[in-house]
């Protein structure tokens, strides 16, 4: 039992890194998804002539307030992540109850994680900035990925624990 828990820690730490190196890649180069974000947003790479058009956003304060939004988003699931690995580390050796009690905070940021990816990224930019209508700004495949890995690690840590023998 205590393989799992530490196999369910380990994986909880290491979406917070990748998390980690996505807020440190925005802000240390801030430009290349800048340029993502205001492309999705504008939808000058959509099809063409395409009838919803009329959602597009040109205003570079909005694309500055939107990328600024996503990048708060991801270091609040990291936080919650590496808060709430640290949170089950110190109750590795517990009790069941205590272990499994104290999984809240890493359930949170796998949560907050997942939210990101379905609504701000498939959701709102996939289907209304039609992200997938471009060959050049288009992150579904990515956001997809991540959703399903970012699941799965959710569904095995929130599986119950038992008493470590």
């Amino acid at each position: 039992m205590m393989t799992a828990r530490l196999a369910k820690i380990a994986l909880l730490d290491a979406m917070g890194l990748y998390l980690a190196l996505v807020v440190l890649n925005n802000l240390t180069d801030y430009g290349s998804n800048y340029a993502f974000v205001a492309h999705v947003l504008a939808m000058d790479t959509t099809f063409p002539g395409n009838a919803l058009l009329w959602r597009a956003i040109h205003s570079t304060s909005l694309y500055r307030a939107a990328y600024a939004g996503i990048i708060a988003w991801e270091a609040l699931a990291c936080g919650l992540m590496f808060a709430g690995g640290l949170r089950l580390w110190r109750m590795r050796g517990g009790t069941a109850a205590a272990f499994n009690g104290a999984k809240g905070l890493a359930l949170a940021g796998l949560t907050v994680n997942l939210l990101q990816w379905l609504v701000a990224f498939v959701a709102i930019g996939g289907e209304w900035f039609l992200m997938w209508q471009s060959r050049t700004w288009n992150g579904n495949d990515t956001a997809g990925r991540m959703f399903i890995v970012g699941a799965v690690i959710l569904l095995f840590v929130n599986q119950p624990d038992e008493d470590v023998g």
